[in-house]
């Protein structure tokens, strides 16, 4: 998300920059200082200009962070058959003093899919985050991360299925060499 924040203040400046550059009316310079006024984040303690429209709340908080903590990390599901899909449950537990915001949460990949709380999670309480992996077209040793991205620090956290998907019938097979 910071990435995501400083970029746009980067292409607001570069913008701005070119519009003043190529016209002499103030009035366009001045409407290009007020939009790089909306985009840019500013503390919350620096006093906010009323006629300038505010950016909308950044998914994770830029104030105050807090932790997470899960039971376990990684799960092995064994061995399954090329198109099984293998589904589970993570729980985990804010164990900071901040309430914990939950952004984002990606598979390594289209064939493994999280589901995450979207809502708040109060200090001490848990949650689950639920992992799909649909073994369609995977063959052999599997390692499936997924990255949860939190208004913790760092601010991303893993956690992965392991196992082995066995090649369906008339699919390829590993080569054995003689």
């Amino acid at each position: 998300m910071l990435k995501y924040i400083q970029t746009l203040v980067c292409v607001a400046v570069i913008a701005a920059f070119a519009v003043s550059c190529q016209s002499g009316n103030s009035d366009v310079r001045e409407a290009a200082r007020e939009n790089i006024d909306a985009q840019t984040v500013q503390p919350a303690n620096q006093a906010q200009n009323p006629n300038v429209q505010q950016p909308a709340t950044p998914a994770v908080p830029a104030g105050p962070t807090t932790s997470m903590t899960f039971n376990e990390t990684t799960f092995d599901f064994g061995t399954v058959n090329e198109g099984e899909m293998v589904s589970h449950t993570y729980k985990f537990t804010n164990t900071g003093s901040e309430t914990l915001v939950l952004s984002d949460a990606k598979g390594s990949c289209g064939c493994t899919v999280p589901k995450w709380p979207r809502e708040p999670i109060a200090p001490g309480a848990s949650a689950d985050i639920t992992v799909e992996f649909n073994s369609k077209n995977k063959k052999g040793k599997r390692n499936q991360k997924v990255t949860i991205t939190a208004n913790t620090n760092p601010p991303q956290s893993f956690i992965y299925l392991t196992g082995e998907v066995i090649p369906a019938e008339g699919g390829d097979a590993p080569a054995i060499t003689q």
